[in-house]
């Protein structure tokens, strides 16, 4: 059984939808655009016969929980779609936000809003915070309970003081998809996809 590699980003309101679909486009992926909302209205069911849709991956599909403490109607659907058969996550970029309450996540790294890899985790500006290895966010309850192979810390996507925004290359965003698709080796389908497409032309 083919499964389809997905991205998960938990944010979803305008503009990180913006910028998630300009660096999904660039890097020759697909964003479920219909994933937006604050909160998530997909549920998990759903967004999977989504996913499974798709033309060719990596995925991106993004979840919101709107602030809601514990596992709301995002984390939910994402939980769902991270431990689906026919889903392999490839990472997940954890999105930081102003909330200090129960909501924090192990990140494996973050990325600040300058574009340097950091160990430490960061805040909605994408500024360096002082923890390590962590980050406080709005989706992230159940990220380290699940089996994700990199979890990038980030700012606010398609924000971080206009440093992000979709119509610059959301370069932020970028540079935390290009880790993930690096350390998994998520361009090798791409490559494999163009030379099949090559091939079916001769």
């Amino acid at each position: 059984m083919e499964k389809r590699r997905v991205i998960l980003v938990t944010d979803g309101d305008e503009f990180a939808c913006r910028a998630i679909e300009r660096v999904a486009a660039d890097v020759g992926g697909r964003c479920i655009s219909c994933s937006r909302g604050n909160p998530t209205k997909l549920s998990g069911e759903e967004l999977v016969k989504l996913i499974l849709q798709t033309p060719h991956d990596p995925v991106f599909v993004m979840f919101d929980d709107c602030g809601a403490i514990g596992q709301g109607a995002g984390e939910e659907a994402l939980r769902y779609v991270a431990t689906h058969e026919q889903i392999e996550v490839l990472g997940a970029l954890a999105v930081a936000s102003n909330t200090h309450q129960h909501e924090w996540t192990k990140v494996h790294v973050s990325i600040d809003r300058d574009g340097v890899m950091t160990e430490y985790g960061v805040d909605k500006e994408g500024i360096r915070d002082l923890d390590v290895g962590r980050i406080n966010g709005d989706t992230v309850y159940c990220l380290d309970q699940l089996n994700i192979p990199l979890i990038v810390g980030i700012g606010d996507i398609g924000k971080m003081g206009r440093r992000d925004r979709a119509e610059h290359g959301a370069p932020i965003t970028r540079k935390a998809v290009e880790l993930i698709l690096e350390r998994s080796g998520g361009h090798d389908g791409k490559r494999k996809k163009e030379d099949a497409d090559s091939g079916q032309s001769h």
